[in-house]
């Protein structure tokens, strides 16, 4: 594994992003582990995280592109962290846009905030964590209804590798669906494997009781391939 995939899962357990226990999913699964991006709370926190995203970005779909989504509400700061980072570590400019949850009717009026989408612009979707493509699906509908655009691709935080709909996992089945490429900056089994029986601060973040939890779990919902 990438030493800088080593660097973000440490990131995330130390600003708590990233946690075990017993939690719900948005598409209702009782899972172990559950990330949350809104714990990024700090100006540091979120300057690291937006270089992270910008690199697994400009990694996998280059930064020829001109308007970088983030869904409200965690989208919002997502997409203008990442969007610095790609302006000061990759000289790219591009524009971050968001969705209001409703559409504001006086001033600067309409549902987006931040840059416009405009006819022929290339779009990437950045998001927290997808766990079962319920979110991109709010999401997609509200951007093709900017115009002709493009999606080339969209960057998550984690992959879950459960299943979506089907068998797949939920970014497998949206490639398939929409037709654009997706990428994390690390997979569970990355995260798994790196932390299992391995310290952080002092702690061992997955022993034995909660690996076999864990295990589990992907029995249940695991996707295949």
């Amino acid at each position: 594994m990438e030493r800088y995939k080593e660097e973000f899962i440490e990131f995330m357990i130390r600003c708590e992003v990233l946690k075990f226990g017993d939690f719900v999913t948005k598409s209702g699964r009782k899972t172990p582990f559950f990330v949350n991006t809104g714990y990024y709370r700090t100006g540091e926190q979120l300057g690291k995280l937006g270089r992270y995203y910008a690199r697994a970005i400009a990694e996998s779909f280059g930064t020829d592109f001109e308007v970088l989504f983030g869904p409200a509400y965690k989208g919002i700061p997502l997409t203008v962290a990442a969007t610095i980072a790609l302006a000061e570590e990759h000289d790219a400019k591009i524009r971050y846009c968001s969705n209001r949850k409703e559409v504001k009717d006086h001033g600067d009026k309409g549902i987006l905030l931040g840059g416009p989408i405009n006819d022929g612009d290339r779009v990437v979707i950045i998001e927290d964590v997808t766990t079962a493509g319920t979110s991109i699906r709010e999401t997609l509908p509200i951007i093709m209804a900017q115009g002709k655009v493009k999606i080339t691709g969209m960057c998550v935080s984690v992959d879950r590798q459960e299943r979506g709909e089907g068998k797949k996992s939920a970014l497998s089945e949206i490639e398939e669906k929409f037709g654009f490429p997706t990428h994390a900056i690390v997979t569970m089994s990355e995260v798994i494997e790196y932390l299992t029986s391995h310290e952080v601060d002092g702690r061992i973040i997955i022993d034995s009781r909660l690996k076999a939890a864990i295990d589990a779990y992907y029995e249940q919902y695991g996707a295949e391939g």
